[in-house]
């Protein structure tokens, strides 16, 4: 077992559909339930609940004959779209569940970030919260006491550490959750997707600290929806679909796989009954298509790509004779980073009176890696018709756009523009 630190065999998971989940009991809880249940389920039946008596028996595999190994030192990513089983197998991992079948070995003192909160006692202040997680993790208060300070400050609840936790925001509760998992030396560090729920700043430095703890050779299993950061942070990537592991292996082959099997976003999406059109809008636009140059269809681009929008028109029986088509893309804390309108860009005045297909094509890419939330607008002069938010989102991908053999990451800002460096007089001549 030398260089493992987590080695998962035929582990499989699975829930009753519209069963309560149970929490925790006092053996007086246990003792009258037994004691108590044939007549409650009697009763049930009695009042024609019979249907939902049966529910009971449905059931659905959250994970199913899932294996693989990590190696001690790893850095890997899991991705999968929203209940591929990604949460459940860190919570089994983590011994937060029981799987119903097969084994999960894990080789070392485990720090775990799965959602806001985790491990606190609400009724603890933050100070007592940090003894005890580390005193469940087997520390000594000593080993405790040295990382106190660090963990407080990265946290930045200084003011608040003598406050019990139930009154903290949920961002004070993720920042003291991640600081006790990162700083308390675990062999092992795993931490959900709940890092999205930071403010920008807060995830850098997330991704910082991880990217330390990886570095001093300890071993990171990281779930999230952000490819930039997957690719950035991480060796291999695992990619779960269905509670089934699909794929794992070198992170860019796992990213295309993922793009591929269309488990990321929506290229191709209904806006005419969408959830997120504003208020008091007329319902035009119809549906929105984002593909390569080649016309496949894909929401994942590397810079220096073209990304195709194509966005189909209803007009119904109006008429619009100065038609425009915008369309906004917003990184992850709603701030808008660029916006096209085909008013400004389109070749001839624009005129919808039956259903069209209007395409705009952003070449040369250069937005920062990330992931970016697509909105589109259609307006009739200075009148907004029709405006729909959160339709789908783009990932922006890293690539070797300078041809140096060197890939932009995770950065600051907003754009990677194209620039040419070198002696003053040397790039002088080259242009």
């Amino acid at each position: 077992m030398g260089d493992i630190a987590v080695r998962v065999e035929n582990l499989s998971k699975l829930y009753r559909i519209g069963a309560k989940q149970e929490g925790y009991k006092t053996f007086r809880d246990s003792l009258t339930d037994a004691v108590t249940a044939p007549f409650k389920r009697v009763a049930g039946l009695l009042r024609g609940n019979a249907a939902a008596a049966a529910n009971l028996n449905e059931t659905i595999w959250a994970l199913k004959d899932v294996s693989f190994e990590v190696k001690k030192g790893e850095v890997v990513g899991i991705i999968g779209r929203n209940g591929a089983g990604k949460s459940t197998l860190l919570k089994i991992l983590s011994r937060i569940t029981e799987p119903t079948s097969g084994e999960a070995k894990v080789y070392g003192r485990v720090g775990a970030l799965l959602e806001v909160g985790t491990g606190f006692h609400p009724e603890l202040t933050g100070r007592e919260n940090i003894y005890l997680n580390g005193a469940i993790l087997g520390m000594s208060r000593e080993e405790i006491k040295r990382k106190f300070d660090e963990i407080v400050a990265f946290a930045e609840v200084e003011k608040f550490i003598d406050t019990p936790v139930k009154h903290y925001s949920s961002g004070m509760g993720l920042r003291l959750g991640f600081a006790v998992a990162a700083h308390l030396e675990p062999e092992i560090l795993i931490v959900d997707e709940v890092l999205a729920v930071g403010d920008v700043a807060f995830q850098k430095k997330c991704l910082g600290k991880m990217s330390e703890v990886a570095g001093e050779g300890r071993t990171v299993l990281f779930v999230s929806h952000n490819m930039a950061a997957v690719e950035s942070l991480c060796q291999r990537v695992y990619v779960l679909e269905n509670g089934s592991l699909m794929f794992t292996g070198d992170v860019l082959k796992g990213l295309s796989y993922y793009v591929s099997a269309g488990v990321i976003s929506q290229d191709s999406v209904d806006m005419l009954n969408h959830q997120d059109r504003r208020s008091a809008m007329t319902p035009v636009l119809a549906r929105l298509r984002v593909s390569a140059d080649s016309g496949l269809g894909t929401t994942s681009f590397r810079l220096g790509e073209t990304v195709v929008f194509t966005v189909d028109i209803d007009p119904g029986t109006a008429v619009y004779a100065f038609a425009s088509v915008n369309i906004g893309l917003y990184n992850h804390i709603g701030q808008l980073i660029c916006k096209m309108k085909s008013n400004i860009q389109f070749t001839e005045e624009l005129r919808i009176s039956s259903r069209d297909s209007i395409s705009c094509h952003l070449e040369d890419i250069r937005l920062v890696p990330g992931e970016y939330t697509v909105a589109v607008s259609f307006t009739n002069g200075k009148d907004v018709i029709d405006w729909v938010d959160k339709i789908t989102s783009i990932q922006v991908l890293a690539s070797d756009i300078y041809g140096t053999g060197q890939t932009e990451r995770m950065n600051t800002g907003y754009i990677v523009p194209r620039v040419t460096w070198g002696r003053a007089e040397e790039v002088a001549k080259s242009r």
